[in-house]
């Protein structure tokens, strides 16, 4: 074992201790379960009625931060502030990434509030609601919220005054944490302590600690956020209590946590760069139990990576942490006595510094309105050697606002965030690399609300029966079993049909020895019509189909009411973008009141033609065929190949297609075809000639020049009966993957007067959710900015090949530049 010795003014030994470490971290993560982490990159936070929400999705491996292509299928929810999901989204993963968006319209049941943005995976469920992604994000009617925003603001500042007038005590709560977990008799104990309001929000002290004959021990404030620490030697047979002030002058009395009489306790401090552990002891408890053996254990994402025993022969023994070993991120340190009771706990951040250079650069510090901005982006090492990463960009309007943004971002998130339960303020405070204070406030955070709240306290598993798995794709699933009985059919024959106006896909599989199915790994986008079936093997539909639920349903949501406060900043950026709206013209169309359609009922099929060409009345074999197409095939005069249908003869362009009619109707898409089954067909007419078309405004899709095709269905027998489809087949919409918008930027080169009068005063400029490092490690992109006079941000966030998160910023102004004299 490898030992050095050297004394300090308080320490009598000082050991560091590296070759008794055993490190696990290999061994420890086979036998852990591979677990997610997502984060959501959006475009912003706060939003205004009738804009949109883009956002980039990053899947990691927890343990690592690797991006991880373990699920295909993320679910991405929008929850308004009355636990309803308002919108959700299916977004491929795509190798840990993927993107999307959502419309936040009046008349997608979309109205001003606080949201919830929430995303998780099916597998993800498996460890609980930690491991899924939350963010608050803000949206405001501009046009709506201004008289409103008065009348909160004065009813604000009556109820506060309502308040001043009538305080009640305790409304101003603080908390002390002893490091380690205890205080021991004539052990000096680093003590970590946070104030917060009724609301939960922190707030700022000052205090002084009396021992139990009300002699003055020390005085402490609070240097971040309500938090701070102070030192104090708890001497036998006294206790202690706090006198605490808040700024906002309210007084507070608080009992220190109890002292104990023998123990161990840990001390954790970064001496000159290096990470000093220490194990501290009273002269009672060496007393009683002579050079006890204990074992110090480390973890960092539930992941042993360090186990060192020692004995200890005197009060206090410390060692050095090796840098080497210690991952990045926040870390659990565990001391155990030789009865493998936990004696102590503490958490630590432990920051590297990686051999990389992310640069974001404009080429420009001012521009015109209007004008084209390029941005490069590099991701090198020090030495300038290429470093692969994936990175989204935002670039949006300031309105106004001149204040850091300390919310979540990805560093964060992955490297703190996600592993403490509960709100951390100003997240994003503690990961600006231009604080020279944040490493210290940061500590104090962890030794407060972490200490409490650490995710990590009990690692995640999964119950044996794993009861959500990984998603790599949709999965249609079910049993057939014998009509009016619950036997199962094995050997059944099963036809899925999938069909959207861009794609066509038929599956066939056969029932197992409990008559189930499963058509797994399916990769289709938006409404799609599917259409399944069963047959025997002598290929005659039997059965009845029972489905399974396609995707699982949603995890339960349950947000807490909290209380409504007038922030300025927020209030400055709804008048500011008033004000912007109001002089470039900007109107509250985009905000539609709900319309109620109803359409006329239809009473019988229309017919605008006299004798057809030829028909085709089906018989009782051709209501058995597998799709419509296979009837089709049937008719006199008719074409099929695969699943395109045409008239012989008819039509001279090349993109000519005949006029279909479903029961005198027209159909706008061919996918619609397949929503008729063949047992529902009675004729089919053919009609030769584009005179018909002519009749009918139609879509390029099914444009009439070639003829047409009328087919009449059983549907109107029935009419206002409930419709009984036989029980060998089902028919229904199903929703695949989201079809993600682009971002539209104007381009004065390919104008589209349309659109480019939407995104003419736009406060988000540009979004590029994939922007990849070339080879040579860099990339460039551009946009135009607006006509709007103001200070841009440039937000770049993203995670590299190795897993190390990034975030940038860059900032310019757009601005008339005068005539030159």
């Amino acid at each position: 074992m490898l030992e050095h010795f050297y004394k300090n003014c308080r320490i009598l030994v000082f050991l560091c201790v590296i070759l008794m470490s055993v490190f696990l971290q290999a061994q420890e993560q086979k036998n852990i379960q591979d677990i997610e982490k997502i984060y959501l990159h959006t475009d912003r936070s706060t939003y205004f009625m009738g804009e949109d929400l883009w956002y980039k999705a990053y899947n990691v491996r927890a343990s690592n931060n690797l991006l991880f292509d373990n699920s295909n299928i993320l679910y991405v929810e929008l929850i308004s502030a009355d636990s309803k999901i308002i919108a959700r989204n299916k977004t491929n993963l795509e190798m840990g990434l993927g993107h999307g968006d959502f419309q936040l319209q009046d008349s997608l049941g979309v109205k001003p509030g606080t949201y919830q943005l929430r995303a998780y995976t099916n597998w993800n469920r498996n460890f609980g609601e930690d491991f899924v992604f939350k963010k608050d994000i803000e949206i405001i009617d501009v046009f709506e919220s201004h008289d409103k925003l008065k009348t909160l603001q004065k009813s604000t500042l009556e109820t506060k005054a309502v308040k001043k007038e009538a305080t009640t005590p305790n409304t101003l709560r603080v908390d002390f944490f002893p490091e380690g977990g205890s205080f021991l008799e004539n052990v000096a104990s680093v003590v970590g302590f946070k104030a917060v309001d009724s609301n939960g929000k922190p707030i700022e002290i000052k205090g002084e600690i009396y021992d139990s004959d009300n002699e003055f021990v020390i005085a402490f404030e609070s240097v971040h956020d309500g938090m701070g620490k102070l030192q104090i030697l708890p001497m036998e047979g006294k206790t202690y209590y706090a006198k605490i002030k808040s700024l906002f002058g309210e007084e507070l009395d608080i009992k220190l946590p109890k002292i104990l009489k023998k123990g161990y306790l840990l001390n954790f401090k970064t001496v000159k760069g290096r990470n000093i552990v220490s194990i501290n002891t009273n002269q009672a408890t060496l007393a009683q139990n002579p050079n006890p053996s204990l074992t110090l254990v480390c973890k960092a994402k539930g992941i042993q990576y360090l186990e060192t025993t020692q004995t200890l022969t005197e009060t206090t023994l410390s060692f050095e942490l090796p840098k080497d070993k210690t991952p990045e991120g926040i870390s659990q340190i565990t001391l155990f006595d030789n009865n493998n009771k936990p004696q102590s706990e503490r958490l630590i951040y432990i920051g590297k510094e990686h051999d990389l250079e992310v640069e974001l650069e404009t080429d420009k510090a001012t521009y015109e309105p209007n004008e084209k901005a390029i941005i490069n982006v590099s991701s090198k090492s020090k030495v300038g050697v290429p470093k692969s990463a994936s990175f989204s960009l935002s670039v949006t309007d300031m309105n106004g606002v001149e204040d850091k943004d300390f919310g979540t971002n990805i560093c964060s998130y992955f490297l703190m965030e996600s592993d403490i339960r509960g709100e951390v303020h100003h997240p994003g405070y503690y990961f600006d690399v231009t604080n020279p204070k944040r490493l210290e406030h940061l500590d104090n955070l962890l030794l407060t609300q972490g200490w409490r709240d650490f995710v990590w306290k009990i690692t995640p598993k999964a119950n044996e029966t794993i009861n959500y798995k990984a998603e790599k794709g949709i999965t249609i699933s079910g049993r057939v079993k014998q009509l009016f009985a619950d036997k199962p059919l094995v050997g059944n024959n099963l036809t899925l049909a999938l069909m959207s106006k861009k794609n066509r896909n038929i599956f066939n599989t056969v029932t197992d020895s409990i008559g189930r199915f499963q058509f797994e790994n399916l990769l289709f986008s938006g409404k799609t019509n599917m259409y399944l079936n069963t047959r025997d093997e002598k290929g005659k539909f039997r059965g009845e189909i029972v489905l399974d639920s396609i995707e699982e349903s949603p995890i339960p949501v349950v947000l807490k009411k909290e209380s409504i406060d007038v922030i300025p900043t927020k209030n400055l950026v709804t008048e500011n973008v008033l004000k912007k709206f109001t002089a470039f013209g900007v109107k509250p169309e985009n905000v539609l009141k709900e319309v109620v359609v109803t359409a006329p009922k239809k009473n019988s099929a229309v017919v605008l033609y006299g004798v057809p060409d030829y028909s085709y009345v089906p018989d009782e074999k051709a209501k058995e065929f597998i799709s419509i197409y296979d009837v089709l095939d049937k008719v006199p005069g008719l074409l099929v190949i695969d699943t395109t249908v045409s008239i012989p003869g008819e039509g001279d362009k090349e993109n000519a297609s005949p006029l279909i009619l479903i029961d005198g109707y027209p159909i706008l898409e061919i996918s619609q075809l397949l929503m008729v089954s063949p047992y529902e067909i009675e004729k089919i007419d053919v009609i030769r000639g584009g005179e018909l078309a002519m009749l009918y405004i139609l879509n390029s899709e099914v444009n009439g020049s070639a003829g047409a095709i009328s087919i009449f269905t059983n549907r109107y027998k029935n009419l206002g009966k409930p419709n009984k489809n036989p029980l060998h087949s089902i028919k229904k919409e199903v929703e695949g993957f989201y079809t993600t918008r682009i971002f539209y930027s104007p381009d004065p080169e390919k104008p589209n007067p349309e659109l480019d009068k939407i995104a003419a005063v736009r406060n988000t400029i540009y979004w590029n959710p994939y922007v990849h490092p070339d080879k040579t490690g860099n990339v460039t992109v551009n946009y135009y900015n607006t006509k709007v006079e103001t200070k841009i941000k440039v937000a770049l966030e993203g995670i590299t090949g190795s897993g190390i998160p990034v975030v940038k910023n860059a900032f310019y102004t757009v601005k008339k530049q005068e005539s030159l004299k």
